[in-house]
This record gives C-alpha cells, structure tokens and sequence, in this order.
C-alpha cells in the first residue's frame, strides 16, 4: 500500500477551527510537551490525571486493577499543508476492542528497555508498517489510565509525508488521516454515556464521515487539544 492521500478523509458537515500550519503546531507542541517519561507509569501510587476515571466509583475501580499494563501508543501527526493524524481501525477479528478506531500502540515489552518512544516506534511499524525514518519524536502527553488496568504514554511524532504503509492483516483492517483542525475543534468533542457494570459513565466520541473516533483515543485526542491548543 502505497501513499495515504486517498485515505485523507473529508467531514460530512462538521466543524473545524481555522487550522494551524504543520511548522506553528509543532513549534508549539516542542515547546510544551518533553520525552520525560510522565509519572505513575508504573506506581499504582499515582493516579493520572487523565483517563476513564470520570467519576470516584471509576477511580476506585482502576485503582484496584493489577497487574498494571504499561503501554504506549503513538500519536503521528502528518507535516501536510494542513496537518492530519494518522489513525488505524482495529481488525475486526480481534478479541479485545475489535473494529474500533485507534492509535497504533500497545503494552510497553522488556525489549523496548522501559521507553515509551521504542514501544510506539516499533508497535506502529509491527501494525502499519510505518518506518521510524519517517518519525521525529516530538513529546508525551499526560499518562493515560483505563479501567482495564493499562497505562498509556501518548507519543506524539511528526511524520514527514512520504511513507509507504503495509498493514498487519492480523490487527488492522484500515488506515486513514483525518485534519487535525477537525480533531482539535472542541466543538466536536462530543460528550455520550452508556452504562457499564450498572454504572452510567461519560466518555466522548468525535464522529467523522462514517468514522466513530471515541473511547480511549477520543480522551487522548482531547488531552492533545489541551495541552496545545488551550494552555
């Protein structure tokens, strides 16, 4: 698979902010966020301060989880005219989270030597075949805490257009770009809840076209826009 420029998607009437150039973004970005490994990465001590917990019933359910799972997912912003974030959709063959939208990523493995930055660079050329020439490391964002025990490090990395794509047919059925202006409006950071164990919680989702963002990857995409853009 060759290019992306047709898997850039075009929103059915939604709304965007006026959209920032690749360089203003990261310029921005380098200057707020770092490669120090965020805190609570492997303390069950420290809760995040983002994640699933929305509510104290949430947090003492996460809180209880072990072993915890840490884990890295990377963020790969594309240096287009308008900048896009490069997402995957999950095979739907998979056990856990089957077809849904995501980063590529997953649990942080002894041979990664503890580093957030190794285990996104290799899950996300393991998944899509992305190559780390492609990738410069820009950042993380705050730890990310799920109810099922993982600890997420967001990377964030600019990507230099280019690439070429091969996908892991065992864990991935798509991939595609969508305008970080869309992403990064806060507009469209829409707030949903369903009930979970007997308990209604909140999570937000970003609908695209025929694309339902949400869950996990909505939350970090959220936690970009707050580190970014509204700091």
């Amino acid at each position: 698979m060759s290019g992306l420029e047709d898997h850039i998607l075009a929103p059915a009437g939604a709304h965007a902010e006026p959209a920032l150039s690749s360089d203003i973004f990261f310029a921005r970005a380098a200057r707020r966020l770092s490669l120090d490994v965020p805190a609570g990465l492997d303390d069950p001590a420290v809760m995040a301060a983002t994640g699933d917990h929305d509510t104290e019933e949430m947090r003492r359910t996460i809180a209880a989880v072990r072993p915890i799972r840490a884990a890295a997912v990377l963020i790969p912003v594309v240096e287009r005219d308008e900048p896009t974030v490069l997402l995957t959709q999950r095979a739907a063959t998979l056990r856990d989270h089957a077809g849904q939208i995501a980063f590529p990523g997953g649990k942080i493995d002894p041979e990664d030597g503890g580093s957030p930055l190794r285990a996104a660079l290799r899950e996300a050329h393991e998944e899509i075949g992305l190559e780390a020439d492609f990738v410069t490391p820009v950042g993380y964002l705050d730890l990310y805490m799920t109810r099922f025990g993982y600890r997420i490090v967001p990377t964030l990395a600019r990507v230099r257009p280019g690439f070429s794509l091969t996908l892991n047919p065992d864990e991935v059925d798509d991939v595609f770009e969508v305008p970080l202006s869309f992403l990064m409006t806060p507009s469209n950071h829409l707030r949903h809840s369903r009930d979970w164990n007997g308990t209604l919680r909140s999570f937000t989702a970003m609908p695209f076209g025929d694309r339902y963002i949400w869950g996990v990857t909505a939350g970090i995409l959220v936690n970009l826009y707050r580190r970014i853009y509204d700091a």
